[in-house]
């Protein structure tokens, strides 16, 4: 520690820290423009200036770093008369349009003049204009040059945190100009951080521009609804209408950064396609009804299809308190564990079990990836988790962490990593395996002799089958790193081998931990409650806290607390549920929040098992296409309209706050539970989300000891519940062999993520038209360009999208996003098949005539 005074104040901090920071700690302000917490000093704009004693110049505190026995000055005349100068020059050109500036009543340059500024300028020039009017660099971000004080931090944002470099400038000195490439952002992620980290109205918010003055906003802290990173954010209301959505620099994993969807795209609440009434089926069409009415009709079919097989579906965008009630009421009221909580897959939980409880770090995602190494698997972090992309460049740019990539796509992040390895969808076990391989050797004797003979004779096929020396490179970094993160992408589930590429995960991380890596793991979900919907029981073989629905003890408690028996045996996840549909056995399948008929991938499949259900509930905020095949549809509250709490992917639980109110007939989730519960004659006690939160906290393992007041701004961190690891290596399949046809995968992409974001008016302004995306041999190959409308043919179906030529895509891979509902890509696919064989050709567009005197192009 060095010791330092600052205005007669005595402080000890680390070594290497600077004077600003340690003024920080002693609660003294220093003014800075160009400062910025998570960057490395800029020094550029002086504001921070301190005296020193010893040196004759004024120094810059947010450069300067702290020496033992350094006495500092903060507020002398000479500092106050420079801090003045300095806004004097600034405002010799700055406009004074605060009346209708949208960052007036929270701009710095404001704050800073009020503090410290001149009365009185000694600058009679006219002002410098380089605009005389504002400049639409995209659909939501709008600039006016002439307010820019030139601190650049919308330039480092862009290009240091995002990593996107779609902003730049120009000129020199008092005639530095910001701007994008050829004045437009075309190469931007229009995530708006720009204008967020903008310390004046130079950077505006297009969606949000002159609707409201802060002053007016009634402001709500929560958390994204779009991915599992699990950002806070801050929504401003006006009149309770959806203004603006900000972020907080001290606050949350993000610390003042969003994504495009975060800060862009939470307008889907106000969306026209909202279920208005209760809605049951006569003579084949849904008809709008009362809650009594859709009571008296649910209570005769309930009682009509007892006896039968039911099931329930929830989606993991849901509150874990939801999502708890939800599996209580299938369990206790409708005695059964078919249970599942994705529409895309069904976890695995007999691998999945022991490499949560076994692996997991519930901790802060900074710490976690605070380790020499960061081994990424399987995922497009761009696309899925943007915020936690800007943590990992963070990582790897500052602090040196080596990155090494494994996966199918590509992504942004590959740039900064140590290590890239392209394998074929469902060549990750393969591969894994190989890593194993090369690390064995320096296992030694601390491996017992029966897992070393499997790792054995593992070694023996992957070394045969690897298709590079991909792996040995992983290998090699992983043995020099002194700690290991693992970072797993669950698009892994989607293929039919992602039980063996959990267990290969497991092999590697029990090699880790025995050579001493202290491995730490977490999956990269991209839905905003997966870990919650896990945690809270969300799957056919596990209660809650992801104990086995064989475990009598666990069962035995619930029990007692819920007063009611919990069947012994595992239940049907949803491709067993759609089994039972389609066989006829299916009396009543509840679905809440979710549209399988759109996301699982096998649509025809889905279409004719929702048909067969004898009874089919649908719960949901909106009229999906899975509604739309209800019997009985109920309005329910949707995000924002409900309190609760979310556990993102480091294991946080998070409030997610209430600030809009339920519109037209819509009920709260928990009270349409509590409605179903009392069609049975039966009752779900606790039934409000207070008390549902304190009975989680009570009875789930890794929440307990949780309050609600406890929380706090940052959350808390739920706890893991250790499971001893099998202790079992598992022999991997065989590498995947490039196919003769194109192979289609599928996944998130920036702007969307799901269905639900396809709601954002704002997002569609800014998404690409649905596209194929595939690399530029195989376009090449095919005679196909950049921009040609392409049809995309399967065993299934086929669909028409623009081409997305990548010249950083794999050969033979072919990419279409999962999020827009038009394209109906699941038409595609079908069950267990992944990846699916494909043809691409040119869709040709002819001329039809429509009437005399119009003609019209098609395709």
């Amino acid at each position: 520690m060095v010791s330092v005074t600052i205005d007669g104040q005595i402080l000890e901090v680390e070594p290497g820290s600077t004077v600003l920071q340690a003024a920080q700690h002693l609660s003294i302000d220093i003014p800075t423009f160009c400062y910025m917490k998570r960057l490395p000093a800029l020094a550029s704009c002086r504001m921070c200036l301190v005296e020193i004693e010893g040196l004759r110049r004024l120094q810059p505190s947010c450069a300067t770093t702290v020496t033992d026995g350094m006495v500092v000055r903060t507020n002398t005349p000479q500092i106050e008369e420079t801090r003045s100068s300095m806004l004097d020059m600034l405002l010799a050109n700055h406009p004074l349009d605060c009346p209708i500036c949208d960052k007036g009543g929270e701009c710095e340059l404001q704050d800073m003049v009020m503090a410290y500024g001149p009365r009185k300028s000694e600058f009679h020039d006219p002002k410098r204009v380089f605009h005389s009017q504002d400049i639409r660099l995209s659909p939501v971000i709008i600039m006016n040059v002439n307010r820019c004080i030139q601190c650049q931090r919308c330039v480092r944002m862009c290009e240091e945190v995002v990593g996107a470099v779609a902003l730049g400038t120009v000129e020199k000195g008092m005639d530095t100009a910001v701007t994008g490439f050829e004045g437009s952002l075309a190469s931007c992620d229009q995530c708006g951080n720009c204008v967020e980290v903008c310390p004046v109205g130079a950077l505006m918010s297009f969606p949000y521009r002159y609707k409201a003055r802060p002053w007016d906003l009634v402001e709500t802290d929560t958390v994204c609804p779009h991915c599992g990173t699990g950002c806070q954010l801050t929504v401003g209301t006006r009149k309770g209408e959806l203004m603006r959505v900000r972020s907080k620099w001290d606050e949350g994993v993000n610390r003042e950064t969003l994504c495009v969807r975060g800060r862009f795209g939470l307008d889907f609440v106000t969306s026209q396609d909202r279920i208005k009434r209760p809605m049951i089926r006569r003579d084949g069409t849904l008809v709008p009804v009362s809650w009594d009415e859709a009571g008296d009709y649910l209570r005769r079919r309930l009682s009509a299809v007892e006896g039968k097989a039911a099931g329930g579906l929830a989606s993991p965008r849901l509150p874990n308190e939801v999502l708890y009630q939800f599996q209580k009421l299938l369990r206790t009221v409708f005695r059964t564990n078919n249970i599942d909580c994705s529409s895309r897959w069904s976890a695995p939980f007999d691998t999945l079990g022991p490499l949560v409880g076994g692996f997991y770090s519930r901790a802060p995602l900074g710490d976690v990836i605070g380790n020499d190494c960061i081994l990424i698997v399987g995922a497009n972090v761009t696309e899925e988790n943007p915020v936690t992309e800007y943590l990992l460049r963070d990582a790897a740019r500052r602090r040196q962490a080596g990155l090494l990539m494994l996966s199918t796509r590509p992504s942004r992040l590959d740039a900064d990593a140590r290590e890239v390895v392209r394998v074929l969808p469902g060549g990750e076990a393969a591969s894994i395996a190989a890593v194993i391989a090369g690390l064995v050797t320096a296992a030694g004797q601390a491996l017992p002799a029966s897992a070393l003979a499997t790792i054995e004779a593992t070694i023996d096929r992957s070394a045969a089958d690897a298709p590079s020396d991909g792996p040995g490179r992983l290998a090699t970094a992983l043995k020099e790193a002194g700690s290991v993160t693992v970072l797993v992408s669950v698009d892994l589930l989607r293929s039919p081998d992602a039980p063996v590429t959990l267990q290969q995960i497991n092999n590697l991380l029990q090699l880790l931990r025995r050579l001493g890596k202290g491995p730490a793991m977490q999956f990269l979900f991209d839905r905003a409650n997966q870990m919650g919907a896990w945690d809270m029981g969300g799957l056919p073989a596990a209660l809650p806290g992801l104990r086995p629905v064989a475990d009598d003890a666990a069962r035995a408690t619930l029990a007692r607390n819920w007063g009611a028996e919990i069947p012994s045996e595992p239940g049907a996840g949803l491709d067993a549920m759609l089994e039972l549909c389609v066989g006829g056995r299916m009396g009543a399948l509840y679905i809440a929040g979710t549209d399988p008929l759109i996301s699982y991938p096998d649509r025809a499949l889905v279409q004719r098992a929702l048909g067969a259900a004898d009874l089919l509930i649908v719960q949901d905020a909106f009229l999906t296409d899975t509604a739309g095949l209800a019997e009985v549809v109920l309005p329910a509250a949707g995000y924002g309209e409900e309190s609760g709490t979310y556990t993102n992917n480091e294991g946080r639980i998070q409030k997610v706050r209430k600030f809009r109110e339920l519109v037209f007939e819509a009920r709260g989730n928990l009270a349409i539970f509590d409605f179903i519960a009392a069609l049975r004659n039966q009752v779900l006690q606790p039934s409000t989300q207070g008390e549902v939160f304190d009975e989680i906290a009570r009875l789930v393992p890794g929440y307990q000891g949780l309050t609600q007041d406890g929380l706090g701004a940052d959350g808390a961190f739920t706890k893991a519940v250790p499971t001893p690891p099998t202790g079992v290596f598992l022999a991997p399949p065989p590498v995947p062999i490039a196919a003769d046809r194109l192979m289609l995968i599928t996944g998130d992409c920036l702007f969307h993520n799901g269905y639900l974001s396809e709601r954002s008016d704002i997002l569609n302004t800014l998404a690409n038209d649905p596209y194929v995306a595939m690399s530029a041999q195989d376009a090449a190959q095919l005679g196909l360009s950049d921009g040609d409308q392409v049809i995309v043919r399967s065993a299934q179906g086929e669909l028409t999208a623009q081409l997305k030529v990548d010249r950083q895509f794999p050969k033979g891979l072919v990419f279409i996003p999962e999020n827009y509902r038009a394209l109906r890509l699941n038409s595609l696919l079908r069950r267990g098949e992944y990846p699916c064989a494909v043809e691409v050709q040119k869709a040709h567009a002819t001329l039809e005539v429509d009437r005399p005197g119009r003609i019209w192009r098609g395709v």
